[in-house]
């Protein structure tokens, strides 16, 4: 029989035993866990003592730093304290000075007034005329051969300073100057500028104070703005270019030429005045057409007047040669027919001649209807040009308005070309055509005088 009492008694010791095993094991771990936690904590100590030193010897260090900066800026401030000091007595100084010097000019300039009297005014004059000279120098033609002249008047025409004797002396110079070049005709070297802003160095001729010519009969443009010379682009008629290449050329006294009273403002003017051809292709496609037009009217006449006069010239040795027929001519023609049918009667003979003379007039008046309709056309196209230009002239007025009169005026006179090009045209032609209808009729006259022989002459062998 199992004894349970002895079972439970050792299950308890059992127990118990164990326990203590356990409670020792937890004990020993929690003492290891405090000691680490001990290590630890001292390490850091260590650590953020460490720190604090480093900082507090970081604070010294500026502190110290501080103290030494204070010492620099308290050094400065007072140096800068002795020099406004210093700078205020030598203000003071100098406004002193100023005092008496603005006292000492007041009194100078009520002296100078006083001496000066009436001589005030005539210098208030003086400076007027330095003034005016100094624009006239500038415009002149003159300052192209003596440039720089009118650069000493600047200050003395201001009014700034007391007028001297040497600059009232450089005044009558300067005036002496220009009137004394102005009648002068001189040869000089200087750069002139050409039409491909190109400068070189060329002879001049300097006629007074009108115009500037080239060495080749070339008028030149002075730029007062610029202080050059420069070649026109474009030349004034060749009327006026014969006559100053002559003027350049020539080694007498006195020789002619055109001049330009206005200082370049007529040359300018006939500069942007067009020419013929300028005009022509103003016209347009409609003045194009007008030029084709009186070209093949004016070969058509030509043509035709050498045609008639070969006629001409042919039947003429015809009529001196009545009896030996040729037919290189139309009544060399029509006296061959009439001799082929000689043997017919009157009345026959009258048909064969006429239709033998008819026969000859469309090759005497070939293109007369042409020309004379070129000559109809002409103006009919000028007057639709002008229509045209006058639509273009109004579309262009109520766009931009009529504020500008040049803008009107050349559309108009553009417009009008073309009516110009059509009587240009029309009025030979209708004088051409009239002189080939007339060679004409005298030729279809011989014919008519000769078939009117032929038809007698046959009338009459028919009678005999």
């Amino acid at each position: 029989m199992i004894n349970w009492t002895q079972y439970l008694s050792r299950f308890h010791a059992a127990i118990h035993s164990g326990c203590s095993i356990v409670v020792f094991v937890i004990l020993l771990l929690l003492s290891t866990s405090v000691y680490s936690e001990h290590t630890q904590i001292d390490h850091l100590l260590n650590e953020v003592q460490e720190v604090l030193k480093g900082e507090k010897k970081l604070h010294l260090q500026r502190e110290a730093r501080f103290k030494s900066n204070r010492d620099q800026q308290q050094q400065l401030f007072n140096e800068a304290k002795s020099q406004l000091a210093t700078q205020q007595k030598l203000s003071a100084t100098l406004q002193s000075a100023f005092d008496v010097n603005e006292k000492k000019i007041t009194e100078l300039q009520a002296v100078l007034e006083e001496r000066q009297g009436e001589m005030g005014e005539v210098f208030g004059m003086v400076r007027q005329v330095a003034a005016d000279l100094k624009s006239d120098l500038e415009s002149s033609i003159i300052s192209a051969q003596y440039p720089g002249r009118a650069a000493n008047l600047q200050q003395f025409a201001s009014g700034e300073k007391v007028i001297t004797a040497q600059e009232l002396r450089e005044l009558w110079f300067l005036l002496q100057q220009e009137m004394t070049e102005s009648g002068k005709v001189i040869r000089f070297k200087r750069d002139v500028l050409s039409g491909s802003a190109l400068s070189s160095q060329a002879e001049v001729i300097r006629v007074g104070t009108f115009n500037l010519l080239s060495k080749d009969g070339r008028y030149l443009q002075y730029l007062p703005e610029d202080q050059q010379v420069i070649d026109y682009p474009k030349q004034p008629a060749s009327r006026f270019l014969g006559i100053a290449s002559d003027f350049v050329e020539s080694r007498q006294a006195i020789a002619d030429l055109a001049v330009d009273p206005t200082r370049g403002g007529i040359l300018n003017m006939l500069m942007k005045t067009p020419d013929q051809i300028d005009r022509l292709l103003q016209g347009g496609v409609v003045g194009y057409v007008i030029i084709v037009l009186g070209l093949i009217g004016l070969g058509l006449v030509i043509y035709r007047l050498v045609i008639l006069y070969q006629i001409s010239v042919r039947t003429k040795w015809q009529l001196a040669h009545i009896n030996e027929p040729k037919d290189n001519n139309p009544l060399g023609r029509v006296l061959i027919t009439a001799q082929q049918d000689k043997q017919v009667d009157t009345e026959a003979m009258e048909l064969i001649v006429e239709e033998a003379v008819t026969k000859e007039v469309p090759h005497i008046e070939r293109a007369q209807s042409f020309i004379k309709l070129l000559a109809s056309v002409a103006p009919l196209l000028g007057l639709f040009g002008t229509v045209t230009g006058m639509i273009e002239t109004f579309q262009a007025i109520s766009l931009y308005g009529t504020g500008d009169p040049k803008l009107m005026a050349g559309g108009i006179s553009q417009a009008l070309i073309t009516t110009q090009l059509g009587l240009m045209v029309a009025i030979p032609l209708l004088f051409l055509h009239s002189l080939v209808a007339s060679r004409s009729k005298h030729i279809i006259q011989i014919l008519d005088e000769q078939s009117a022989g032929l038809i007698v002459e046959n009338l009459e062998g028919n009678q005999q």
